[in-house]
C-alpha cells in the first residue's frame, strides 16, 4: 500500500485550505449563532470541484479519488465540521448512491448539477424511530401504474430543507425484509415532498438537518435507482464510502483542535514560561499527535482499498470508529490546555468540542462500527 503524498494531492491539500481560510473563516462563529446552512458557500465549493469530488470528468465532476477527497474534507472540517459534514454528505450519500447505481440517462441528469454545485444533494435513510435498525422503516412506497406513491417522513436528514432532490430508501416489500427496500430520486418541488422541522442542535450548528416529509408522493417508476428491492443492499454499500467520509470529518476537526492547542500552548505563560514547557501539557499534546497520526493511517488505508476496489467494509467501519472516538477526546484535551478560555466562543476549540460528538452518532454510531467489525473478524 502506498499511500505518500504526490504533488498533486499537496496542490489539492493547498486550494481546500485557501478556499475555507477565505470563504468560511471569516463566518465561522456567525453561521454557528444563527444555525445559517450557507448555501452560497456551497455552490461556490461547486466551483472549485468539491461538490463532485469522485464524479466522473464527463458527468462534470471532478473525477479524483478517495484520497484526494479525505486531504479536501479534512482541510474544510480543520475550520468548520458544519460545512465539512455537509460536503461529505453531499458527495458521499446523494451524488454518491446516484454515481454507484444510477442508470446512464439519471447520471447524465443529475451528476452534473450535483457536481457543480447547481443543486445539493440530501439522502434519506434514517426515521424517527429506525435510526440503526433501518430495515424497520415505516416510510412505504406503494405501485400505481408506472408510477410510486411514497408516505412517510424521514428524520435528521442533511439538507432535509434546502437539498433541490434526495434520494430516499421507501419500504416496497415486507419488514425487515432486506430485499423489500427501494431507493428513488425525488426532486424538490414535487408535488408531496416537503420539508419539515428543522433540528436545533449542539454542534454543526450551520450544516442543515431537518425532516423530510412525503404525503402521497407520486414519482415516475424512471426515478428508481437499480432495481426494485435492491435499496437497502445499496445503502450498507454507500455507508462503506460514507464511513471514510465522515472518519476524514473526524480527523479534520481534531487536526483544528490540536494545531490551536499547540499555537496556544507556545502562546500561553504561567509561572513565567509558556504552559507548553509543562509535562502535563506537552503530554497531552503528544497523545495527541499519536492519536491523529493512527486515524489517518486507517483512513488512507481505507480510501486506498476503496480507490482500489478491495474489501473495505471492516477498515472503513475501524476507520469511522477510530477517528471519530479519538476526536471526541483530542477536543476535550483543547478545551483542557485553554482553560478558562477554552470554555468561551472567543476561541475555537469549543465549537470543535461541540462539532466532534456528531461523528460518533452520524452514519453509524461506535457501537454499530463495532458491531460490524466484530462481525467481519469473526467470519475471517
Amino acid at each position: 500500500m502506498h499511500i505518500h503524498a504526490t504533488d498533486n494531492l499537496e496542490m489539492i491539500e493547498q486550494s481546500a485550505r485557501e478556499f475555507a481560510r477565505q470563504s468560511i473563516l471569516p463566518h465561522v462563529m456567525e453561521w454557528d449563532e444563527s444555525q445559517h446552512f450557507p448555501v452560497e458557500t456551497m455552490r461556490s465549493m461547486g466551483n472549485q470541484g468539491f461538490m463532485g469530488v469522485l464524479v466522473p470528468e464527463q458527468y462534470g465532476g471532478s473525477g479524483m479519488g478517495y484520497q484526494e477527497y479525505v486531504s479536501i474534507i479534512v482541510e474544510i472540517a480543520k475550520v468548520c465540521g458544519s460545512v465539512g459534514l455537509s460536503l461529505a454528505a453531499h458527495n458521499s450519500l446523494c451524488t454518491g448512491h446516484i454515481l454507484s447505481f444510477g442508470d446512464e440517462e439519471q447520471k447524465q441528469k443529475y451528476l452534473p448539477k450535483l457536481a457543480t454545485g447547481e443543486w445539493i444533494g440530501a439522502w434519506g435513510l434514517t426515521e424517527a424511530n429506525t435510526g440503526s435498525d433501518a430495515m424497520r422503516m415505516k416510510c412505504v412506497a406503494t405501485r400505481d401504474g408506472d408510477h410510486w406513491v411514497i408516505n412517510g417522513s424521514k428524520n435528521w436528514i442533511t439538507h432535509g430543507r434546502s437539498g433541490d432532490v434526495a434520494v430516499v430508501l421507501a419500504r416496497t416489500g415486507e419488514l425487515l425484509d432486506s430485499r423489500g427496500i427501494t431507493a428513488f430520486i425525488v426532486e424538490r418541488g414535487t408535488p408531496g415532498f416537503s420539508g419539515g422541522k428543522k433540528e436545533n442542535k449542539l454542534g454543526m450548528r450551520a450544516s442543515e438537518t431537518a425532516e423530510m416529509i412525503f404525503e402521497n408522493c407520486r414519482v415516475h417508476k424512471s426515478q428508481v435507482l437499480g432495481e426494485v428491492g435492491e435499496g437497502f443492499i445499496q445503502s450498507m454499500k454507500i455507508l462503506d464510502g460514507g464511513r471514510i467520509s465522515i472518519a476524514a470529518l473526524a480527523l479534520g476537526i481534531a487536526k483544528g483542535a490540536y494545531e490551536a492547542s499547540v499555537k496556544y500552548a507556545k502562546e500561553r505563560e504561567q509561572f513565567g514560561q509558556p504552559i507548553a514547557n509543562f509535562q502535563a501539557i506537552s503530554f497531552k499534546l503528544a497523545d495527541m499527535a499519536t492519536k491523529i497520526q493512527a486515524a489517518e493511517l486507517l483512513i488512507r488505508k481505507a480510501a486506498y482499498l476503496k480507490n482500489t476496489h478491495q474489501p473495505v467494509t471492516t477498515v472503513s467501519a475501524m476507520a469511522k470508529y477510530y477517528a471519530s472516538e479519538i476526536c471526541v477526546q483530542i477536543a476535550t484535551d483543547a478545551i483542557q490546555i485553554f482553560g478558562g478560555y477554552g470554555y468561551t466562543k472567543d476561541f475555537p476549540v469549543e465549537k470543535f468540542f461541540r462539532d466532534s460528538k456528531l461523528c460518533t452518532i452520524g452514519e453509524g454510531t461506535s457501537e454499530i462500527q463495532k458491531l460490524v467489525i466484530s462481525r467481519n473478524i469473526l467470519r475471517e
